[in-house]
């Protein structure tokens, strides 16, 4: 597959999703529902009827029938199977975006139309009539008809995405970078998660369940997400949220980071750690107020934090961990003393979850926290009026490119 045709193929996969996710969100009721990869692209349940989809993205082709001609027969087959009394009655929709063409489809069409251009074709130097393979009369194709709604001037790409950060942002209340790093973020994630399962009875989700999915304020590093950002762009958007400032405040920010079980790399944790003591410290005999982060690792072993705190050490890098002497407890009060350009402190080193919820309740100035995590958020407790940003990440070296 050349790299156009994949981009092409992977934007038909996303103009599906993304039709799916603008449909659930439209649903009038919490208990309607869709089944993704059901009798079509997407089945839309609704108390009172059920509709199934078939979605077509060609922004670079013009329309002719024959384009939608198969999609029209597959849905014919079923309708066969509702005339044997094997399937319940629902309605069809093709809903297609084309380069241009649109002008060739006179709508509505008849039983004649139908025939001629879509269910009449050629394979293999045969001629072959779908409606005469399937016993079905002109009346019964008329049916077929009054069941079928054809769109083939469904909205561009951008646009259809531009419509979801709309849904999105009024529902959830919303900024527009919020709509799509959380929420529509999650809403890939969601409808992805559920177009692969095996049993047609879990791609089925309601407008509730779906909604639920969604409700959650942090950045998924999620593969189908990066595909349509861009790895690069998602990094420096979330640098421009939350890391870019020209004038740094002097707030008490907290970096909580997950430290990777697998592919771990003592440099790579290091010079991130270093990374951030540089950016978010202010410790010039200037300065009227001094102030410099902490940093809790979570899920580093023991002995390799002692290891990285020695190596720290023998480099003259100046940071306190609350512990005054050997043996002693944590005393949240030693570890929350101001750092200065006297006693040089870079860096505030927090060694358990524990400790940390000691360490912010003992702060009584303005606190941020940011929790980078690498597969499942590991501190969810929420604390009043403490700003708390949560960012998936898939590399050590990614917390770099973004803070």
């Amino acid at each position: 597959m050349t790299d156009r045709t994949a981009v092409d193929t992977i934007k038909g996969y996303f103009y599906q999703f993304d039709y799916a996710i603008i449909k659930i969100l439209e649903l009038s009721k919490d208990t309607d529902a869709i089944t993704v990869e059901g009798i079509e692209d997407v089945d839309i349940k609704t108390a009172t009827e059920e509709t199934a989809v078939q979605c077509k993205y060609h922004s670079k082709t013009e329309y002719n029938h024959s384009v939608i001609a198969k999609p029209v027969r597959l849905m014919l087959n079923h309708y066969r199977e509702v005339v044997n009394g094997t399937k319940k009655r629902i309605n069809y929709k093709l809903y297609g975006h084309f380069l241009s063409g649109q002008t060739k489809l006179i709508l509505p069409i008849d039983s004649t139309f139908l025939k001629d251009h879509f269910l009449t074709y050629t394979e293999n130097k045969i001629k072959r009539y779908h409606h005469t393979e399937l016993h079905l009369s002109d009346a019964e194709l008329d049916d077929f008809i009054s069941l079928l709604t054809i769109d083939i001037n469904a909205l561009e790409y951008q646009s259809q995405v531009s419509k979801i950060a709309a849904l999105l942002t009024n529902h959830f209340g919303c900024t527009s970078f919020e709509a799509e790093n959380f929420f529509y973020n999650n809403a890939l994630k969601a409808i992805k998660d559920i177009s692969v399962q095996n049993d047609i009875l879990k791609r089925k989700i309601t407008k509730s369940e779906f909604l639920k999915r969604l409700d959650s304020r942090s950045v998924l590093f999620n593969e189908w997400f990066i595909a349509y950002k861009g790895e690069s762009k998602l990094f420096a958007e979330l640098r421009a949220e939350y890391f870019t400032v020209f004038n740094i405040s002097p707030f008490e920010r907290f970096f909580i980071i997950e430290v990777p079980a697998v592919n771990y790399v003592r440099a790579e944790l290091k010079d991130l750690i270093l990374n951030i003591s540089k950016k978010w410290s202010k410790l010039s005999a200037r300065e009227p107020q001094p102030f410099c982060p902490y940093i809790y690792l979570h899920g580093i072993l023991p002995q390799e934090l002692i290891e990285l705190k020695k190596e720290l050490y023998l480099e003259s890098f100046i940071f306190v961990d609350g512990f005054d002497f050997s043996g002693a407890d944590f005393n949240a009060k030693s570890i929350t003393k101001t750092a200065s350009y006297s006693n040089s402190i870079k860096l505030k080193i927090i060694n358990s979850l524990e400790h940390f919820d000691l360490t912010i309740k003992e702060i009584s100035k303005t606190k941020e926290v940011y929790q980078f995590y690498n597969s499942n958020p590991f501190f969810t407790v929420s604390y009043p009026n403490v700003k708390q940003v949560q960012i998936q990440f898939s590399k050590l070296t990614d917390i770099k490119k973004i803070i």
